[in-house]
């Protein structure tokens, strides 16, 4: 689990610099149950589900509450309206519908939901049923994201993913008939997957009919049980051939089949775009709530302690959560832009003073050549592999 960022010390009120989110902003709710962690899982999450007073799943939506009403006297601004909420984790859906729902009204209570908000929560197909996603959608969610992975048994396996192919197939249907939009993560990489085994995955999410696909690769932390494992060399970690490979692969048959990627790792359907996550690349506000989770507000990034425990005591001993702070200066802000932006489908305006680089890039088939022309910065299919390299050229 990696180590949050030092930063400067957070004001025990939750105060900010500047704290108007005029006009909206976005929330992310940070469940930390799981089940079981996967071996390649770096995220902040636990299979202890009874941790102590505010830190079980009990009563953690009474903590995660706590931090609503701090935020609330916190953000000021006209039209201070919730644009997305996204539950993640974790496994949200270790929650009851109800207690979720429950959060969800808390937000709304706080800010208000605009008409048309984006809510989704992330969800593990053996995590739900028809009834559960059915309240999920009387309580004003209106998306869910399944973490698919692969349709291969054996990959599944390797990932240490509990649910068997044919438990993706009823969770989007009971979805669906729900009225909820869904979007199905893939990761490709996994030790041992072939290339015949990706297309049979990405073949099978696309059978789905989903409304958006993620696709991510493999990436394996050392402080993980894979990372154990790679270390010994007991697996063998993917090639970044392979791996770009069956990137390709998997945007040509998404592509062919109606889906726009929009993001490096992420395509749909036009008009199903993740509004949320659009929120994060485009640098906008949001406010991350639950142990560990993320803020931004205004060039100001804030994060909470990791340990549900911790958060807990916080927030009933009416302190934030918030363990370090760091205000961005405005170079930092920009190179921050680009490196977000360039991911982007709309990618970014060719910075100043960057035409030869540019013209390097479009001879190297990186970037949209047309597009640079007209003054935008576009990634070609070879560009979003290399969409790291490009970024750090165009910050040198």
């Amino acid at each position: 689990m990696p180590e949050l960022p030092d930063g400067e010390q957070a004001p025990p009120d939750g105060s900010l610099p500047d704290p108007g989110v005029h006009g909206g902003f976005a929330a992310y709710v940070h469940i930390p149950f799981c089940a079981v962690r996967c071996g390649y899982c770096d995220f902040n999450t636990y299979t202890n589900l009874r941790m102590g007073p505010g830190a079980s799943v009990d009563d953690f939506p009474g903590s995660l509450a706590g931090e609503i009403a701090l935020s609330r006297r916190v953000l000021r601004g006209e039209g201070r309206l919730l644009d997305t909420a996204f539950f993640g984790g974790g496994t949200p859906t270790m929650l009851d519908p109800g207690q979720l729902g429950g959060v969800l009204a808390a937000l709304d209570s706080a800010f208000g939901l605009r008409a048309g908000a984006e809510v989704t929560t992330e969800a593990n197909p053996e995590s739900v049923s028809r009834d559960s996603l059915l309240r999920l959608a009387d309580a004003g969610f209106t998306r869910v994201s399944f973490g698919m992975q692969s349709a291969v048994g054996s990959v599944l396996a390797a990932l240490d993913r509990r649910h068997t192919p044919g438990q993706v197939e009823r969770a989007v249907a009971w979805a669906r008939q729900a009225g909820l939009d869904v979007s199905v993560d893939l990761i490709y990489g996994a030790p041992g997957e072939t290339m015949g085994q990706w297309r049979r995955s990405v073949d099978a999410a696309l059978a789905l009919e989903p409304d958006h696909v993620s696709a991510y690769a493999l990436t394996v932390e050392p402080g993980t049980r894979m990372g154990a494992q790679a270390a010994r060399g007991r697996i063998r970690l993917p090639d970044p051939d392979e791996l770009a490979d069956k990137y390709e692969a998997a945007d040509e048959a998404l592509t062919a089949s109606g889906y726009r990627w929009y993001e490096i790792s992420n395509w749909a359907r036009p008009g199903r775009e993740c509004r949320h996550n659009a929120v994060y690349w485009r640098s906008g506000n949001w406010w991350g709530y639950g142990p560990g989770a993320h803020s931004h507000v205004n060039g100001t990034r804030f994060w909470n302690v990791k340990h549900p425990l911790a958060y807990a005591r916080r927030i009933g001993a009416g302190e934030s959560p918030a363990a370090a702070c760091e205000t961005l200066t405005a170079a930092e802000r920009r190179r921050e832009d680009v490196m977000l932006g360039i991911r982007l489908r709309e990618g970014i305006e060719v910075p100043q003073g960057a035409g030869p680089l540019v013209a390097r890039f479009a001879d190297d088939g990186l970037v949209d050549p047309g597009r640079a022309a007209g003054g935008r910065l576009v990634l070609t299919r070879k560009g979003r592999l290399l969409a790291d390299s490009v970024t750090r050229d165009l910050w040198a």
